[in-house]
Protein backbone atom coordinates (compact mmCIF):
# COMPACT_ATOMS: atom_id res chain seq x y z
CA UNK A 1 0.00 0.00 0.00
CA UNK A 2 3.18 2.39 0.32
CA UNK A 3 3.88 2.23 -2.98
CA UNK A 4 0.26 3.00 -3.86
CA UNK A 5 1.07 6.52 -5.09
CA UNK A 6 -2.22 7.66 -5.49
CA UNK A 7 -2.96 6.98 -1.96
CA UNK A 8 0.27 7.92 -0.13
CA UNK A 9 1.13 11.11 -1.80
CA UNK A 10 -2.19 12.28 -1.46
CA UNK A 11 -1.94 11.83 2.50
CA UNK A 12 1.54 13.36 1.82
CA UNK A 13 0.17 16.64 -0.24
CA UNK A 14 -2.97 17.10 2.31
CA UNK A 15 -0.37 17.20 5.57
CA UNK A 16 2.67 19.19 4.38
CA UNK A 17 0.65 21.39 2.67
CA UNK A 18 -1.60 22.03 4.93
CA UNK A 19 0.36 22.39 8.22
CA UNK A 20 -1.48 25.13 9.96
CA UNK A 21 -4.52 21.99 10.81
CA UNK A 22 -1.46 20.25 12.42
CA UNK A 23 1.30 23.10 13.86
CA UNK A 24 1.10 22.30 17.22
CA UNK A 25 -2.19 20.08 17.34
CA UNK A 26 -2.46 16.82 18.80
CA UNK A 27 -3.22 14.51 16.54
CA UNK A 28 -4.06 10.77 16.52
CA UNK A 29 -3.65 8.51 13.62
CA UNK A 30 -6.14 5.41 13.91
CA UNK A 31 -5.29 2.19 12.14
CA UNK A 32 -1.45 3.23 11.64
CA UNK A 33 0.32 0.38 9.94
CA UNK A 34 3.66 1.51 9.47
CA UNK A 35 3.17 4.93 10.39
CA UNK A 36 3.62 6.81 7.73
CA UNK A 37 0.92 9.20 8.29
CA UNK A 38 2.46 9.63 11.65
CA UNK A 39 5.45 10.70 10.12
CA UNK A 40 4.05 12.91 7.83
CA UNK A 41 2.19 14.88 10.65
CA UNK A 42 4.52 15.25 13.12
CA UNK A 43 6.89 16.91 10.19
CA UNK A 44 4.28 19.31 9.39
CA UNK A 45 4.93 20.16 12.83
CA UNK A 46 2.47 18.18 15.16
CA UNK A 47 2.60 19.01 18.69
CA UNK A 48 2.30 15.41 19.40
CA UNK A 49 0.82 12.18 17.43
CA UNK A 50 -0.51 9.26 18.93
CA UNK A 51 -0.70 5.92 16.30
CA UNK A 52 -3.17 3.52 17.04
CA UNK A 53 -2.36 -0.06 15.50
CA UNK A 54 -3.74 -3.29 16.90
CA UNK A 55 -1.33 -5.47 14.34
CA UNK A 56 2.25 -7.18 15.16
CA UNK A 57 3.10 -3.66 12.65
CA UNK A 58 3.01 -1.75 15.51
CA UNK A 59 5.83 -3.05 16.75
CA UNK A 60 7.41 -2.38 13.19
CA UNK A 61 6.29 1.78 13.65
CA UNK A 62 8.06 1.84 16.85
CA UNK A 63 11.09 0.85 15.43
CA UNK A 64 10.30 3.47 12.13
CA UNK A 65 9.47 5.97 14.34
CA UNK A 66 12.74 5.53 16.54
CA UNK A 67 14.73 5.30 13.40
CA UNK A 68 13.32 8.27 12.07
CA UNK A 69 14.08 10.58 15.46
CA UNK A 70 10.61 10.95 16.00
CA UNK A 71 10.35 9.29 19.69
CA UNK A 72 9.48 12.22 21.51
CA UNK A 73 6.62 13.03 19.28
CA UNK A 74 4.59 9.92 18.33
CA UNK A 75 3.47 7.31 20.20
CA UNK A 76 2.86 4.39 19.13
CA UNK A 77 -0.35 2.10 20.66
CA UNK A 78 -0.40 -1.34 20.31
CA UNK A 79 -4.17 -2.05 20.59
CA UNK A 80 -7.71 -2.16 19.32
CA UNK A 81 -9.02 1.98 19.24
CA UNK A 82 -12.54 0.15 20.91
CA UNK A 83 -10.13 -1.19 24.02
CA UNK A 84 -7.18 1.34 24.45
CA UNK A 85 -6.88 4.74 26.58
CA UNK A 86 -5.17 7.81 25.27
CA UNK A 87 -2.84 9.34 27.77
CA UNK A 88 -4.70 12.75 27.06
CA UNK A 89 -8.80 13.47 26.79
CA UNK A 90 -8.93 14.82 23.63
CA UNK A 91 -7.20 15.70 19.86
CA UNK A 92 -7.44 18.03 17.63
CA UNK A 93 -7.06 15.82 14.69
CA UNK A 94 -7.89 12.60 13.42
CA UNK A 95 -6.39 10.81 10.60
CA UNK A 96 -6.93 7.44 8.80
CA UNK A 97 -7.23 5.39 6.25
CA UNK A 98 -9.73 3.76 6.72
CA UNK A 99 -11.49 2.95 3.62
CA UNK A 100 -11.94 -0.88 2.10
CA UNK A 101 -12.41 -2.58 -1.31
CA UNK A 102 -16.41 -0.82 -2.56
CA UNK A 103 -15.30 1.65 -0.02
CA UNK A 104 -16.99 -0.30 2.72
CA UNK A 105 -15.82 -3.70 2.42
CA UNK A 106 -13.50 -4.75 5.43
CA UNK A 107 -13.25 -0.89 6.34
CA UNK A 108 -12.58 0.80 9.64
CA UNK A 109 -14.91 3.71 9.53
CA UNK A 110 -16.77 2.67 12.52
CA UNK A 111 -13.47 2.60 14.35
CA UNK A 112 -13.18 6.36 12.61
CA UNK A 113 -16.49 7.06 14.45
CA UNK A 114 -15.90 6.09 17.40
CA UNK A 115 -12.67 7.43 18.10
CA UNK A 116 -14.39 10.96 16.87
CA UNK A 117 -17.17 10.57 19.12
CA UNK A 118 -14.91 9.56 21.87
CA UNK A 119 -11.66 11.77 21.82
CA UNK A 120 -12.23 14.83 19.01
CA UNK A 121 -12.33 17.92 20.93
CA UNK A 122 -14.79 20.60 19.65
CA UNK A 123 -14.07 22.16 16.53
CA UNK A 124 -11.25 19.43 15.46
CA UNK A 125 -11.21 18.09 12.10
CA UNK A 126 -11.24 14.52 10.71
CA UNK A 127 -8.99 13.74 7.46
CA UNK A 128 -10.29 12.75 4.83
CA UNK A 129 -13.70 13.89 6.09
CA UNK A 130 -15.93 13.42 2.88
CA UNK A 131 -16.30 9.93 0.99
CA UNK A 132 -18.47 9.34 -1.95
CA UNK A 133 -19.52 6.07 -3.92
CA UNK A 134 -19.91 6.02 -7.54
CA UNK A 135 -21.61 3.91 -10.33
CA UNK A 136 -21.10 3.16 -14.26
CA UNK A 137 -21.88 0.67 -16.65
CA UNK A 138 -19.36 -1.23 -18.78
CA UNK A 139 -18.92 -3.71 -21.52
CA UNK A 140 -16.97 -6.58 -20.72
CA UNK A 141 -17.83 -9.85 -22.73
CA UNK A 142 -14.49 -11.05 -22.59
CA UNK A 143 -13.77 -11.17 -18.82
CA UNK A 144 -17.65 -12.41 -18.16
CA UNK A 145 -17.00 -15.27 -20.45
CA UNK A 146 -14.12 -16.37 -18.68
CA UNK A 147 -15.14 -15.98 -15.59
CA UNK A 148 -19.16 -16.67 -15.67
CA UNK A 149 -19.68 -18.63 -18.36
CA UNK A 150 -16.21 -21.04 -18.14
CA UNK A 151 -18.94 -23.03 -15.83
CA UNK A 152 -21.75 -23.64 -18.27
CA UNK A 153 -19.52 -26.55 -19.54
CA UNK A 154 -16.07 -27.32 -17.73
CA UNK A 155 -14.38 -30.20 -19.81
CA UNK A 156 -17.20 -31.89 -20.75
CA UNK A 157 -19.37 -31.28 -17.48
CA UNK A 158 -22.04 -28.91 -16.20
CA UNK A 159 -20.93 -26.80 -13.16
CA UNK A 160 -23.53 -24.13 -13.31
CA UNK A 161 -24.45 -24.53 -9.88
CA UNK A 162 -20.58 -23.23 -9.46
CA UNK A 163 -21.54 -19.87 -12.10
CA UNK A 164 -24.35 -18.99 -9.88
CA UNK A 165 -21.77 -18.19 -6.87
CA UNK A 166 -19.50 -16.54 -9.13
CA UNK A 167 -22.31 -14.15 -10.13
CA UNK A 168 -22.51 -13.20 -6.45
CA UNK A 169 -18.84 -12.52 -5.64
CA UNK A 170 -18.25 -9.06 -7.19
CA UNK A 171 -14.89 -8.85 -8.80
CA UNK A 172 -12.12 -6.84 -7.47
CA UNK A 173 -10.37 -5.46 -10.64
CA UNK A 174 -8.90 -2.59 -12.81
CA UNK A 175 -11.68 -1.16 -15.61
CA UNK A 176 -10.82 -0.10 -18.68
CA UNK A 177 -11.97 3.08 -19.63
CA UNK A 178 -12.97 2.21 -22.58
CA UNK A 179 -15.10 -0.42 -21.53
CA UNK A 180 -17.41 2.04 -20.23
CA UNK A 181 -20.68 2.83 -22.13
CA UNK A 182 -22.66 4.74 -19.66
CA UNK A 183 -22.12 8.40 -17.81
CA UNK A 184 -21.14 7.69 -14.64
CA UNK A 185 -23.07 8.63 -10.96
CA UNK A 186 -23.00 9.52 -7.49
CA UNK A 187 -24.69 7.27 -5.46
CA UNK A 188 -24.12 7.93 -2.26
CA UNK A 189 -21.54 10.92 0.21
CA UNK A 190 -20.90 10.34 3.57
CA UNK A 191 -20.12 13.14 5.51
CA UNK A 192 -17.16 11.76 8.29
CA UNK A 193 -17.18 14.66 10.38
CA UNK A 194 -20.86 13.96 10.75
CA UNK A 195 -22.35 10.55 10.15
CA UNK A 196 -23.41 7.75 12.51
CA UNK A 197 -22.11 4.08 11.78
CA UNK A 198 -26.07 3.62 10.58
CA UNK A 199 -25.37 5.83 7.32
CA UNK A 200 -23.68 3.13 5.96
CA UNK A 201 -26.47 1.00 5.13
CA UNK A 202 -28.37 2.42 2.64
CA UNK A 203 -30.69 2.38 -0.45
CA UNK A 204 -30.33 4.84 -3.35
CA UNK A 205 -32.04 5.00 -6.81
CA UNK A 206 -29.42 5.61 -10.20
CA UNK A 207 -30.05 6.00 -13.77
CA UNK A 208 -27.29 5.35 -16.01
CA UNK A 209 -27.33 6.96 -19.39
CA UNK A 210 -25.97 5.02 -22.54
CA UNK A 211 -23.10 7.18 -24.58
CA UNK A 212 -23.00 4.88 -27.12
CA UNK A 213 -24.88 2.06 -28.54
CA UNK A 214 -23.19 -1.30 -27.15
CA UNK A 215 -23.75 -4.12 -24.57
CA UNK A 216 -24.05 -3.85 -20.58
CA UNK A 217 -22.44 -6.98 -18.98
CA UNK A 218 -21.41 -5.24 -15.68
CA UNK A 219 -22.49 -2.39 -13.24
CA UNK A 220 -19.20 -0.69 -11.69
CA UNK A 221 -18.69 0.67 -8.45
CA UNK A 222 -16.15 3.00 -6.73
CA UNK A 223 -15.35 5.89 -4.74
CA UNK A 224 -14.03 9.05 -4.08
CA UNK A 225 -12.11 10.56 -0.94
CA UNK A 226 -12.15 14.48 0.02
CA UNK A 227 -10.24 16.38 2.04
CA UNK A 228 -12.50 19.70 2.33
CA UNK A 229 -10.58 21.61 5.42
CA UNK A 230 -7.59 22.26 3.73
CA UNK A 231 -7.02 25.37 2.15
CA UNK A 232 -7.84 24.23 -0.90
CA UNK A 233 -10.16 21.24 -1.79
CA UNK A 234 -7.73 18.19 -2.18
CA UNK A 235 -8.63 14.11 -2.54
CA UNK A 236 -7.90 11.35 -5.20
CA UNK A 237 -10.43 9.20 -7.06
CA UNK A 238 -9.79 5.28 -7.42
CA UNK A 239 -12.78 5.48 -10.72
CA UNK A 240 -11.98 3.59 -14.03
CA UNK A 241 -10.98 7.21 -15.41
CA UNK A 242 -8.28 8.34 -12.97
CA UNK A 243 -4.52 6.64 -12.14
CA UNK A 244 -4.71 2.61 -10.60
CA UNK A 245 -4.90 2.34 -6.99
CA UNK A 246 -4.45 -0.69 -4.64
CA UNK A 247 -8.34 -0.53 -4.10
CA UNK A 248 -9.26 -0.87 -8.32
CA UNK A 249 -12.88 -1.20 -9.15
CA UNK A 250 -15.50 -3.27 -7.76
CA UNK A 251 -17.29 -5.03 -10.86
CA UNK A 252 -21.16 -6.66 -10.20
CA UNK A 253 -22.10 -9.11 -13.14
CA UNK A 254 -25.24 -8.94 -14.28
CA UNK A 255 -27.31 -11.68 -15.09
CA UNK A 256 -28.86 -10.05 -18.28
CA UNK A 257 -26.46 -9.31 -21.25
CA UNK A 258 -28.10 -5.89 -21.72
CA UNK A 259 -28.32 -3.76 -25.52
CA UNK A 260 -28.56 -0.27 -25.20
CA UNK A 261 -28.82 2.03 -27.58
CA UNK A 262 -27.22 5.87 -27.27
CA UNK A 263 -29.81 7.85 -24.74
CA UNK A 264 -31.36 5.72 -23.69
CA UNK A 265 -31.56 4.95 -19.55
CA UNK A 266 -30.59 1.82 -17.60
CA UNK A 267 -32.91 2.48 -13.81
CA UNK A 268 -32.99 0.92 -10.44
CA UNK A 269 -31.35 1.20 -7.19
CA UNK A 270 -28.59 -0.35 -4.73
CA UNK A 271 -28.90 -1.53 -1.17
CA UNK A 272 -25.76 -2.26 0.66
CA UNK A 273 -25.76 -3.46 3.95
CA UNK A 274 -23.36 -4.66 6.20
CA UNK A 275 -23.57 -8.58 6.65
CA UNK A 276 -25.38 -9.58 9.82
CA UNK A 277 -22.84 -12.28 10.86
CA UNK A 278 -20.00 -10.09 9.82
CA UNK A 279 -19.99 -6.60 9.62
CA UNK A 280 -16.92 -6.18 7.87
CA UNK A 281 -18.45 -7.85 4.91
CA UNK A 282 -21.13 -6.18 2.73
CA UNK A 283 -24.52 -7.70 1.37
CA UNK A 284 -25.56 -5.32 -1.99
CA UNK A 285 -28.87 -5.71 -3.29
CA UNK A 286 -29.24 -4.55 -7.24
CA UNK A 287 -32.34 -3.65 -9.04
CA UNK A 288 -31.91 -2.59 -12.15
CA UNK A 289 -34.52 -2.19 -15.42
CA UNK A 290 -34.27 -1.07 -19.40
CA UNK A 291 -37.32 -0.37 -21.48
CA UNK A 292 -35.05 -0.02 -24.66
CA UNK A 293 -35.69 -0.38 -28.25
CA UNK A 294 -33.62 -3.21 -28.45
CA UNK A 295 -33.39 -4.63 -25.14
CA UNK A 296 -36.44 -4.75 -21.92
CA UNK A 297 -35.08 -6.22 -18.89
CA UNK A 298 -36.21 -5.75 -14.90
CA UNK A 299 -33.94 -7.74 -12.39
CA UNK A 300 -32.89 -8.20 -9.08
CA UNK A 301 -29.83 -9.72 -8.16
CA UNK A 302 -28.03 -10.07 -5.01
CA UNK A 303 -24.64 -9.89 -4.13
CA UNK A 304 -21.99 -10.92 -1.17
CA UNK A 305 -18.56 -9.14 -0.32
CA UNK A 306 -16.66 -11.90 1.93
Amino acid sequence: MLKDVVRTKSYQNVITQNSFLFKDKVALDVGAGTGILSLFCAKAGAKHVYAIECSQMADMAKEIVKANGYSDVITVIKGKVEEIELPVPKVDVIISEWMGYFLLFENMLNTVLYARDKWLADGGVVLPDKASLHLTAIEDAEYKEDKIEFWNNVYGFDMRCIKKQAMMEPLVDTVDANQIVTNCQLLKTMDISKMTPGDASFTVPFKLIAERNDYIHALVAYFNVSFTKCHKMMGFSTGPRSKATHWKQTVLYLEDVITICEGETLTGSMTVTPNKKNPRDIDIKLKYALNGHRCQVSRTQHYKMR
